[in-house]
């Protein structure tokens, strides 16, 4: 049911409910919105002036005990960083500043995001406690805060902005209520932190914000995995309900004239805001074989969608140009819509105005209009010589390839498994586990060694997954629905016929090369401290324990955040504190990322007594030896001066790197990886664990840095995606593929070497051996187009990309 949004009141008083200039963070974005109440426009609700000083203030409903909003909604620094990057690009010179306790930017490439926004944007990242807000002479809003360098100081400022928190649905504790579940003590709906879907009654799951703070890509991932559970209950009844979607006849438009319907698209401002869309609709009417030219707010919309069908019927149009944004992600959408209009979905064509116009020269409007209405004319002039296409039916084998035996791939395996597809398992190592075998507890109860061995003896007890430990992938052949492997192990070689991939090949704690860590005993990763807190008397002798954290990332050439190092130094403290309260632990760090129900145990520590020290990256601490002690000095920013800590034991949060086997396994499945070598999904938001590569999907730290039960929850999600794919008989493939004109082909074979997917072969022809053609193996080929260029003839051509199509956009584009 997701969630409630905090609203400040009288009874916490940020000024709300007084000022009509500070607004919440869901109304901010709503002034943003081109369908919101200014167009899309800043403006100061009191008298509707644009604002030229804005303040976001943090933590706002969340974070504070005395609203009953104990956690951290885990959302509030992104989507404050986002909307104040936004803010900033839409108005030129605008001053913001975002007041923060910690900045929890924990996701993939969050942190280079909030590195964009200060750098690129100049977004003033303003670490204080705000105490007022008020409405001075100048009837501005006057903001009084304490630095982190004490006192107090005003600001005065046009707008304030408030990151409200989120909350659970008032309807929540009637519907748990209803259903028999049991709700935490944030009255969110309780899950086990081992089966992070799973309610306090079986056959009931949790997904999104009802189980907890969460943002889109985790709510996505956990909708997949929530899926995958249920599916495995229901495993023997699997399409015995199913209804195939039903679309009208298709029309044979071949013998038809051209009649192109262009539909430019405003994306409220984000295309809008820059190019003069009117004018581009105007101008593509003008345009040859355009037959109906119109503007839309927001062509991917379902009411736009509804429309479209209606206007090919009523202007009997045989295709489509929409001029909107990225075909990446939403070419499917209107390719459907044609397809329910009765038109083949290949003669559709997208031009990219937003990436290509609007974004990349917002600088330079009156420009992007003219280009966009280039672009316009190049999408039409591609399809009017657009050819329907058929879709290509590939048979499947039923089962799955693993890469990876840690928490990821085990999950994985066994959802797999346990929805009846045979799974195989390459593991590198001699052993399944992973990283969970240097693991010994996790927050917030989790006893990870009794996990770990419940998985281990369910693999090897399941009927339908063999395992390869010591064993790598050596190759992979075959396409989406019929992949060949062949798995080493040592002189073994045995090959596994499959017909999808998953990879979580995992990640490791990296060495640190600072803080003599290798030069002495004393100084420990949080992984070997980990190791050694299992033995009962192994600290009996340390009385002084430091730890330092973002040691060797969320920095240049590493900017990116651990994700665990913060609850796992918390966790570990509150062991130590446990065990022996006596000894003193200190915890360097830079910010506290303890974001959703992990709040709690930050404020467990600080009340046991582990003391919290921030440093930053210009005065990182100094360790020496001294003595019979290591030494630390660091700068202490709340006394403004530096001090120095003496410790018997100090414990490193090293960054957590990728597989070194990312980079063959990049090459072998032909799938990507980002710059800190994590592979790279095929959208953050939208595929969170897809790869472009169809068949391939993802899961655990090969994606990036992520706790227990969120990678539980990504491997459960891409297991549902690989099961909706080996549990049908056939796969449909994509037809826009390499095709030969037998007339020009001569089977010089130049072509060959040159196609990554090994589609292509020389074969003789039939009654004359002398005589040679190159043949296409349609499953295999994924319309690279490399054989394209290569072809010296002229003979190879790629259906919805033919040489007439591109010269005739090529035309177009250098037309006046």
């Amino acid at each position: 049911p997701g969630f409630d949004e905090f609203l400040p009141d009288e009874s916490f008083d940020t000024g709300y409910s007084r000022f009509s200039d500070v607004v919440t963070s869901m109304e901010f974005e709503r002034m943003l919105s081109a369908s919101g109440p200014f167009g899309g426009h800043e403006v100061c609700p009191s008298n509707h002036q644009e604002p030229k000083k804005i303040a976001f203030l943090q933590c706002v409903g969340s974070r504070d005990i005395s609203c009953g909003s104990g956690y951290c909604s885990s959302v509030c620094c992104m989507y404050a960083m986002k909307e104040a990057f936004i803010a900033k690009d839409h108005m030129k010179g605008l001053d913001i500043s975002i007041f923060y306790m910690d900045l929890r930017a924990y996701g993939k490439d969050f942190d280079k995001y909030c590195v964009r926004a200060e750098k690129e944007q100049g977004v003033k990242m303003k670490r204080a406690r705000v105490q007022t807000i008020e409405k001075d002479a100048d009837q501005k809003m006057l903001v009084r805060f304490s630095p982190e360098s004490g006192g107090v100081q005003d600001e005065q400022f046009d707008l304030v902005v408030l990151s409200i928190g989120l909350q659970p649905t008032k309807e929540l504790k009637k519907l748990s209520q209803n259903l028999g579940l049991t709700l935490n003590e944030n009255g969110f709906v309780w899950t086990n932190s081992s089966a992070p879907l799973s309610t306090s009654r079986k056959g009931v799951f949790v997904a999104g914000v009802a189980g907890g703070p969460k943002d889109i890509p985790e709510t996505v991932v956990q909708a997949g995995a929530a899926a995958c559970e249920a599916r495995s209950l229901l495993a023997a009844a699997s399409y015995s309900l199913t209804k195939e979607p039903v679309f009208p006849v298709e029309r044979n438009v071949a013998s038809e004239a051209p009649r192109v319907g262009v539909f430019v698209c405003h994306c409220g401002i984000n295309i809008g805001g820059v190019v003069h869309v009117p004018a581009v609709m105007e101008f593509a009417k003008g345009i040859p074989h355009v037959a109906h030219s119109e503007e839309t707010m927001y062509a991917c919309s379902q009411d736009a969608q509804e429309h479209i069908k209606q206007v090919i019927l009523e202007h009997k149009l045989n295709r489509v140009v929409v001029a909107s944004c990225s075909p990446r992600t939403h070419e499917a959408l209107f390719q459907q819509t044609l397809k329910e209009a009765g038109l083949n979905p290949y003669l559709f064509e997208m031009a990219n105005i937003r990436d290509q116009c609007s974004w990349i020269h917002a600088d330079y409007p009156s420009e992007a209009t003219e280009k966009a209405k280039t672009l316009v004319r190049m999408a039409v002039a591609k399809t009017v010589q657009a050819e329907a296409l058929t879709t290509a039916m590939l048979p499947v084998t039923p089962s799955a390839l693993v890469i990876g035996g840690g928490l990821a791939g085990m999950i994985a395996a066994l959802a797999i498994a346990d929805q009846g597809y045979r799974v195989a398992i390459v593991e590198r190592s001699n052993q399944l586990g992973g990283n969970l075998r240097r693991l010994k507890s996790a927050l917030p109860d989790a006893n990870v060694p009794v996990i770990l061995g419940d998985l281990i003896d369910k693999i090897e007890q399941h009927k339908k997954i063999a395992v390869f430990t010591g064993a790598q992938a050596v190759s992979l052949e075959g396409f989406i629905g019929n992949f060949e492997s062949r798995i080493g192990q040592g002189k073994k070689k045995s090959i596994v016929k499959h017909g999808v991939v998953v990879v979580a090949s995992g990640g490791a704690e990296s060495l640190p090369t600072e803080y003599l860590y290798g030069a002495d005993a004393r100084v420990l990763t949080q992984l070997e401290l980990e190791e050694r807190l299992i033995r009962p008397k192994a600290l009996s002798d340390v009385k002084n324990i430091v730890m330092i954290q973002c040691v060797g990332s969320r920095e240049e050439g590493h900017q990116y955040c651990s994700r665990v190092c913060c609850a796992m130094a918390v966790k570990n403290a509150r062991i130590i504190k446990k065990r022996s309260p006596g000894t003193e632990v200190y915890i360097l760090y830079r910010d506290m990322r303890t974001y959703g129900f992990n709040e709690r145990y930050y404020q467990e520590a600080r009340d046991a007594g582990v003391l919290f020290i921030r440093y930053d990256t210009a005065r990182k601490p100094i360790v020496s030896k001294a003595g019979k002690k290591l030494q630390i000095r660091v700068h202490e920013p709340l006394l403004n001066t530096e001090i120095t800590l003496e410790a018997d034991l100090l414990a490193l949060a090293s960054r957590i790197e990728p597989d070194r086997s990312n980079e063959a396994l990049s090459q072998l499945l032909k799938v990507p990886m980002n710059e800190d070598r994590f592979f790279l999904e095929a959208h953050v938001k939208l595929r969170p664990v897809e790869f472009a590569t169809e068949g391939v999907f993802l899961a655990g730290l090969a994606h990036g840095p992520k706790s227990m039960p969120e990678t539980i929850a990504q491997a459960l999600a891409a297991a549902a995606k690989a099961t909706a794919i080996i549990s049908k008989d056939v796969y449909k493939a994509e037809p826009t593929i390499a095709a030969v004109n037998d007339d020009l082909c001569d089977g010089c074979g130049i072509c060959v070497p040159v196609c990554d997917y090994n589609a292509l072969t020389v074969t003789a022809l039939e009654g004359d051996k002398n005589k040679k053609k190159i043949v296409v193996n349609e499953a295999m080929c994924k319309g690279c187009g490399a054989c394209v260029a290569a072809c010296p003839s002229g003979a190879m051509e790629q259906k919805g990309f033919k040489s007439s199509q591109i010269l005739a956009m090529i035309k177009e584009a250098l037309a006046e």
